[in-house]
């Protein structure tokens, strides 16, 4: 597939529920991709057709303006969309309700809450992006999460997100007192564990 056609995707994805019209060099290799993209894309084909002139045009002026940011800002914008649709619907519920408390703050105290979070590393920052409650444990489990092999991120996020606050603090004690080399296992034994059993099995590799 074309960078063009590729960038459409994007851009696609990013939109969310609403999307520009297929352009027709796509829409004619419609037919050839994955059946699960030809399925979004056609869901978003049809999502654009029901929208009025002024809202197709809004999201026009919206993918100008997106073109027109330089590639660094266009990769951390995406990623924080892909971080915010993978969150759970209570996490997400809580990101908003804190977005609407702090647009109520005055300006002087909205400043100091981003100077604040300016001075965290750009680790701890990124850490954020996993939610208010993972996000918050963040600093614990970070040796867990890194070089996560890619089958196993969604996975692990989504058991991550299920876990109680005393689950992760476990998690995080055993996450920093194994080696690098053990870390692997100890997600698949994580990833393994069904979750009645998580506490228990995270006790017993506690007192191991």
């Amino acid at each position: 597939m074309r960078r063009a056609e590729l960038l459409v995707l994007a851009l696609l994805l990013l939109a969310g529920a609403a999307a520009v019209a297929l352009p027709p060099p796509l829409q004619a290799r419609l037919d050839h991709l994955p059946m699960a993209l030809q399925h979004e894309l056609r869901a978003h084909d049809t999502a654009w057709s029901r929208l009025a002139p002024a809202q197709q045009q809004a999201l026009r002026t919206r993918i100008a303006a997106w073109d027109g940011l330089p590639l660094a800002q266009q990769r951390q914008q995406r990623e924080r969309w892909q971080a915010w649709s993978a969150l759970p619907p209570g996490d997400r519920r809580q990101v908003e309700a804190a977005a609407t408390s702090f647009a109520a703050l005055p300006v002087e105290r909205q400043q100091a809450l981003r100077a604040q979070f300016a001075q965290l590393d750009a680790t701890a920052q990124h850490g954020w992006l996993l939610g208010p409650a993972v996000g918050a444990d963040f600093g614990a489990l970070q040796p867990l999460l890194l070089q996560v092999p890619p089958p196993q991120r969604a996975p692990l996020l989504a058991v991550l997100h299920s876990m109680t606050p005393a689950e992760r603090a476990d998690l995080g004690t055993l996450a920093r007192r194994s080696a690098p080399a053990q870390r692997d296992a100890l997600r698949r034994a994580l990833l393994s564990t069904s979750a009645a059993n998580r506490a228990a099995w995270l006790q017993a590799e506690l007192q191991r």
